[in-house]
């Protein structure tokens, strides 16, 4: 059964993978019919295709391998003029690609070209990939916060401490001479539902934890709902150093990584842990606070690489947060799908995933190099300003500008981006980062 379970979540990642990629090419697709450019294909996958259809003008398709996926743009780049044999490997390389180029202008259809739209339209076009994998996580993680819930103390009291335990304290029973903590003394009780406390309505465990934090030596009246009936109890918090911890109970930590302790009202009970929904708000929180995480790994890249590289040799532990290849992200699908815990929360797990892949496909397609959707749209931004200098000075339009120069940079981005693919996969075979360390 476990295995079924951990195949199920490598299915269900592979299947989120397949729905982002397409959606991502069809984020360039529609823009791009829609301002009039010929797409000759749309393909998810690469290598030898294995399914295809031609509806109108664009052959759909798919491709052996899933690891990504295009679509077919005429005229990425101006028509070529005639030129005799090319000399040294990156000229041939460059005509390579104005020969390419070239073979998607249709005759009679020279105008519908990607080259030849308005900047504002070849962005949109480049921008409509990435786009689409935000919106997808945004969606993710709104029904993720906001449908399912995030796992915080729920206002169920899950546990009463019998005692005041010093902080730290590594005494796990109560000696005679320990003083009856607050909760205890107050006669609240496991199961007990916190209503309000001290005349405010509490909806979270974090609500009634904030309340009591500020309030110590203060005697509170706390309404709990026991077996169907509310009743009024009264609780004195005391004054004792405590770990602070966020609404999900983990604790919170300085700028040097260690817990902050800090002297709070203290009662001695303990919430159970269930989802709690969150405003709409929170969604899209979850996704900026991804897409700094991700912008954060691609500036520290190199070094994180290195240090993979690192790990990959001597088999030391590597860093949880570090990128992953298809192959991690499909083991750690695999590890949560079959951990022993509720479904819902597995489905959490893996939705939560999900979304953290789109951000990261989001994120790394706005790299400004080619062949990279960010590189594309430099190379537009670029061409604009030269005709707004241009203009600024009363000179004639300026001839488009031919990207295919770009291409041995471009081949140098594609065999580092291959390359950093190969390590990655590497790792996740060899030294892979796992939930259950």
């Amino acid at each position: 059964m476990e295995i079924l379970l951990y195949a199920g979540g490598i299915l269900f990642m592979l299947v989120g993978l397949g729905l982002s990629i397409g959606l991502h090419e069809i984020g360039h697709l529609l823009p791009a019919k829609l301002f009039g450019v010929r797409v000759g294909q749309y393909m998810i996958g690469f290598g030898p295709r294995m399914w295809s259809r031609r509806i109108g003008e664009t052959e759909y398709g798919f491709k052996l391998l899933p690891l990504g996926g295009f679509i077919s743009m005429s005229g990425m780049y101006p028509a070529s003029k005639n030129a005799g044999p090319a000399r040294g490997i990156f000229r041939s390389l460059v005509q390579d690609a104005r020969s390419a180029n070239d073979e998607t202008i249709a005759a009679g259809e020279e105008d519908r070209v990607f080259y030849k739209l308005p900047v504002w339209k070849r962005v949109i076009v480049m921008l409509g990939g990435p786009f689409m994998n935000l919106l997808l996580a945004l969606l993710i993680f709104t029904v993720l916060a906001s449908g399912i819930g995030l796992q915080q103390g729920t206002t169920t009291i899950a546990s009463v401490t019998e005692c005041v335990l010093p902080a730290g304290s590594t005494q796990d029973e109560c000696a005679a001479d320990d003083p009856e903590s607050p909760a205890a003394e107050a006669g609240i009780k496991p199961g007990d539902v916190l209503v309000s406390i001290d005349g405010t309505p509490v909806s979270t465990f974090a609500d009634a934890t904030a309340i009591v934090q500020q309030a110590p030596g203060e005697m509170l009246d706390v309404v709990v709902r026991r077996d169907g009936v509310e009743q009024t109890l009264e609780i004195t918090p005391i004054s004792a150093e405590r770990t602070l911890t966020d609404a999900s109970g983990r604790p919170l930590l300085d700028d040097a990584g260690d817990p902050i302790v800090k002297e709070v009202g203290f009662v001695g009970m303990g919430a159970q842990m269930g989802y709690v929904p969150q405003p709409l708000i929170v969604g899209p929180e979850m996704a900026i606070d991804n897409v700094g995480r991700v912008a954060s790994l691609i500036v520290t890249l190199p070094v994180r690489l290195w240090d993979i590289g690192a790990s990959l040799v001597t088999g030391t532990e590597r860093d949880p947060n570090g990128p992953l290849s298809v192959v991690g992200v499909g083991r750690l699908a695999g590890e949560v799908a079959a951990t022993d815990a509720p479904i819902l929360n597995r489905f959490a797990g893996l939705l939560n995933l999900l979304g953290a892949l789109n951000i990261a496909l989001f994120v790394f397609n706005l790299i400004p190099l080619l062949p990279l959707d960010g590189g594309h749209i430099v190379v537009a931004l670029w061409e604009g300003v030269k005709r707004a200098w241009a203009r600024l000075f009363r000179r004639p339009p300026p001839a488009p500008v031919d990207a295919t120069k770009l291409v041995p940079l471009t081949v140098v981005v594609a065999v580092l981006l291959i390359g950093m693919g190969a390590l990655l996969l590497l790792a996740d075979v060899f030294n892979p980062v796992s939930i259950l360390q």
